[in-house]
Parts: structure tokens; sequence; C-alpha cells
């Protein structure tokens, strides 16, 4: 699994021009699931996020979690992100998780992060979505398991 991680302002997603989730302050990630993830990737990769500290302290270092800032997290499921660029100019994306495994480890990985205390919102798996990022800082992390 992929997760490119992004410290928010706010954060939204919309289908077909009507808004599915909004976040305020928190992280917006976009998440790939490959062919040989599972629910222990999907459970180790939200407790990593859960726990992520790029949130700044009282003396503006980078020293806290989103649990620590109580921010919320929007989970948008990305098969693009599994793109191999190797070989010419077109992506495969041969290593991406079909739709029946990916749905429920993107689904467990937002259930958990919201067990973990982080509210919680998703996109929709699959739809043409239009998301809207205000990155604060920027900061943008890549995280694997």
């Amino acid at each position: 699994m992929k997760a490119v991680v992004q410290r928010v302002l706010h954060g939204k997603v919309s289908v077909d021009k009507q808004p599915m989730a909004e976040i305020g302050p928190g992280l917006v990630i976009l998440l790939g699931v490959e062919k040989q993830d599972d629910f222990q990737k999907s459970s180790q990769l939200a407790h990593k996020t859960a726990n992520l500290r790029i949130f700044s302290d009282p003396a503006g270092k980078m020293n806290l979690s989103i649990l620590d800032v109580q921010g919320s997290a929007l989970v948008v499921s990305q098969f693009t992100l599994m793109a191999d660029t190797h070989k010419g100019n077109r992506p495969s994306f041969i290593s991406a998780a079909v739709p029946e495994q990916a749905i429920p480890l993107v689904d467990h990985f937002a259930q958990e992060l919201a067990r973990l205390g982080v509210p919680t919102q998703q996109g929709e798996f699959g739809a043409h979505m239009l998301v809207e990022i205000v990155n604060d800082g920027p900061v943008t992390i890549l995280l694997q398991v």
C-alpha cells in the first residue's frame, strides 16, 4: 500500500459536481492498493498515518500527529499511485489491486483511522472525483508498507 499524505487546511471531494466529503484542518490521504496488500498492511499504514508527526508544536517544529491536533482525515482511493513508468511513456497499472480486493482494504484503512480517534471521511471508490486540497506548508509525505 502507498499513501500520499498531505497536511491541509481544507480538503473536499466532489463527484458529478456534488460534494461527497469535506474536512477542515487535517490530512488528505491519497491511497493506493497493490495486489499483494492485505488487512494487516492496511492497519499498519493507518497506524503510521495517525501517528505521523507532521503538525507544528508551539515551538514551530513538526512534532505533533493528527491525533495531537485533533484534525480530520479525508481518504481518497487512487489506483494511479501504483503506476509503473519504467518502460515507455504510458503507465502500467498491472500491480494495482482489482476493485474487489481494493475496496475492502480502503474501507478498512479509513475505519482503522476512525478507530484510532481520527474523524475520517472518504471519497467514492472508482468515481471520477474532483479533489480540492489547500496544502498547508506544503507538507506532503509518501508512506509505503
